[in-house]
Order: structure tokens, then C-alpha cells, then sequence
């Protein structure tokens, strides 16, 4: 028992040892080093020069592709995958290193939160690289973004039928005056009478996806040629005093406090 006792002791004072002496090593090996680990910086990195390489792409193949997509990585990553795919061919980097499928989290509004649709979202994601933020010196990627928010509130969604749709059935339009998932997607299941889970529901935010895909297309196409206009005309801050959608006192009919606002 005794003899039993001291190998216990001596396996658990052995272990302990060898941690203890890897932790040595390892800060001995860090030390050793020395310089030659440096801080990372997240500014000026190789993929934050803008803009980036950009090819023209054809808005139906686009939108083909941002439908067939959304299958499989759903809304917002759809979008990002229909133009960065082709522009890996096309172009090649920074596009073959961009973690496309990482973006799979903006489904359902974000993670199924129901906020900003993920078409919404990846469309300023791909605007805002291609281009650059408006702090990098160009307003062209923020203002194709905002375009895109006041031009899916307005449209008759889904706008673009696929050659080859999952669902043969016609697909009711709704107009949503709303950039949010929740309030888009509930007016349309309010008029369609379909629940969320029905092949008909998911149909519809795939067409949505290649509707916002070839719209995207169209803009940057024009971006390229140097013809790009911004559109949008929605300035929240001006006529609310806090950044606000267009609508919101369609749900927010009570209880929402003022904003103090800027004295003229």
C-alpha cells in the first residue's frame, strides 16, 4: 500500500515537473525569438489597398448563381459567393484568399436574429471591399450600399425568376419598406400564407438573393465605367435625429423616445 502510495505521489510530482518544464521551454523558445514576433497591424495589410481588381460581370449569371447558392449558405453569404467565385477566375486575388463560407451567418437576419436582411449585408460587404470604405477616400462603395438598401425596401420582391426554379409555382410579390429580414420576410408570409419552413418561403429569399445579386452587378458594372450615380435619398439623421429605416413607425407606434435634435 505504501509502495503504492509513494508511485502515486511520484507519477503526479513527475507530471507537474514536465509541465512545469515545458512552460519553461516555451518561455525560454518565446524569448529566444525575441524580434522576430512582431505586433499585428490591421491597418494598410495587402488587402485593405484600394480598390481591388474588378472585372465586369454578366448580372444573369450572377444572379443564377446567387440563386443556386443560397441552397447552401443562404442570403447574404449567397451574394458574396456569386461575385467573388467569379472573380477568383476572373481575377484571381484577393478573391481565392477571401473566406467566402465564413459569411454564412448572415442568414436569417444574422445568425436568425431577424435584423438587416443578409442580402442587405453582403451586398455592402462586397461594395465596401471592392471598392473601399468611404474613410479610404472613395463615397462610391458606401453610396452602391445605401443604393441597395432604399432600392430592396422599394422593389416588388423577388424580382428575377431563375431559368430552372426549384418551385414551378408562381412566387407572390411583396414590397417590404423595410431593409430588416423579420419585416420583409413576415409581409410576405402574411400575403403568401406560407410558413417560414415551407419550400415556397425559402424559394421566395432565394429569388431575393439573385434579385439583390443582379442588382449589385448593374451598379458596380457602372462603377467600372465610370457612370455610377448614386440614387438613394434617405437621410435618417436630417429628419429623425438618430439613424432610423424609413418606416419605422410601422412597428414603433409607441413608447420610442425623441431624439434631441441639432438647433439650426
Amino acid at each position: 500500500m505504501s509502495c503504492g502510495k509513494n508511485e502515486k505521489y511520484e507519477g503526479i510530482s513527475r507530471r507537474q515537473w514536465m509541465l512545469g518544464a515545458g512552460a519553461v521551454a516555451t518561455t525560454a523558445a518565446i524569448g529566444h525569438l525575441g524580434g522576430l514576433l512582431q505586433p499585428v497591424e490591421a491597418a494598410e495589410g495587402s488587402t485593405e489597398k484600394w480598390p481591388w481588381p474588378y472585372e465586369k460581370l454578366d448580372p444573369e449569371v450572377t444572379a443564377e448563381l446567387a440563386y443556386t447558392e443560397w441552397y447552401r449558405v443562404f442570403c447574404g453569404c449567397a451574394v458574396i459567393s456569386s461575385i467573388f467565385t467569379q472573380l477568383r477566375e476572373k481575377v484571381g486575388e484577393p478573391y481565392k484568399s477571401f473566406p467566402i463560407d465564413s459569411f454564412v451567418f448572415l442568414e436569417g437576419g444574422m445568425v436568425g436574429w431577424g435584423t438587416v436582411c443578409g442580402c442587405n449585408a453582403g451586398a455592402n460587404i462586397v461594395s465596401n471591399l471592392i471598392i473601399g470604405p468611404r474613410i479610404a477616400g472613395s463615397d462610391a462603395g458606401h453610396q452602391i450600399g445605401a443604393d441597395i438598401l432604399q432600392w430592396y425596401c422599394n422593389a416588388s420582391m423577388p424580382i428575377y425568376k431563375p431559368k430552372e426554379p426549384k418551385i414551378k409555382d408562381e412566387i407572390v410579390q411583396t414590397v417590404s419598406e423595410s431593409p430588416l429580414c423579420h419585416v420583409s420576410v413576415g409581409k410576405w408570409m402574411a400575403v403568401a400564407d406560407k410558413p417560414l419552413g415551407s419550400p415556397e418561403r425559402k424559394d421566395r429569399c432565394a429569388r431575393v438573393a439573385a434579385s439583390t445579386a443582379y442588382h449589385l452587378v448593374v451598379l458596380l458594372n457602372a462603377w467600372k465605367d465610370g457612370k455610377y450615380e448614386e440614387t438613394n435619398d434617405w437621410t435618417p439623421v436630417k429628419t429623425h435625429g438618430i439613424n432610423a429605416q424609413p418606416n419605422c413607425m410601422e412597428c414603433h407606434v409607441g413608447g420610442t423616445p425623441q431624439a434631441p435634435m441639432v438647433k439650426s
